[in-house]
């Protein structure tokens, strides 16, 4: 996180130098003197985050260049071999948007389908641990 932590401070560095040119030509202009100053606070709010993470945490994986990819990833979750909730969830988020524009009846039974789906794919494998 240390080369995040220059790349942001640099940004903000950038922001600084040319929000002060700004206010200096523009006379300070309100509109743009504001953006620039808070496009220099977030910069230096990223930079901040990531240097404080390094502090804490030190180098991560892809920080050494002689790292393998499996230094990083984590362990496998279960993912599904097949279901019919994801069409269901399209079809009903499909049928909401057109109700959008047909109407409220249309919309109802869109977000009707599409909550039979989003709860179809949420519980679905809810009793998989326990046979």
């Amino acid at each position: 996180m240390k080369t995040e932590a220059v790349l942001f401070a640099g940004v903000a560095g950038f922001f600084l130098v040319t929000g002060a040119v700004y206010v200096w030509l523009s006379g300070r202009e309100p509109a743009g003197t504001a953006a620039l100053t808070v496009s220099f606070i977030m910069a230096s709010l990223m930079s901040f985050f990531f240097a404080m993470n390094y502090r804490r945490r030190g180098a991560r994986p892809e920080d050494d260049k002689k790292a393998a990819i499996a230094d990083r990833a984590g362990p496998l979750d279960f993912f599904p071999p097949r279901s019919a909730y994801p069409p269901l969830t399209a079809l009903g988020a499909a049928l909401s948007a057109l109700g959008i524009v047909y109407g409220l009846w249309l919309f109802v039974i869109g977000f009707g389908v599409l909550a039979a789906g989003v709860g179809g794919m949420v519980f679905q494998y809810v009793q998989r641990d326990n046979p």
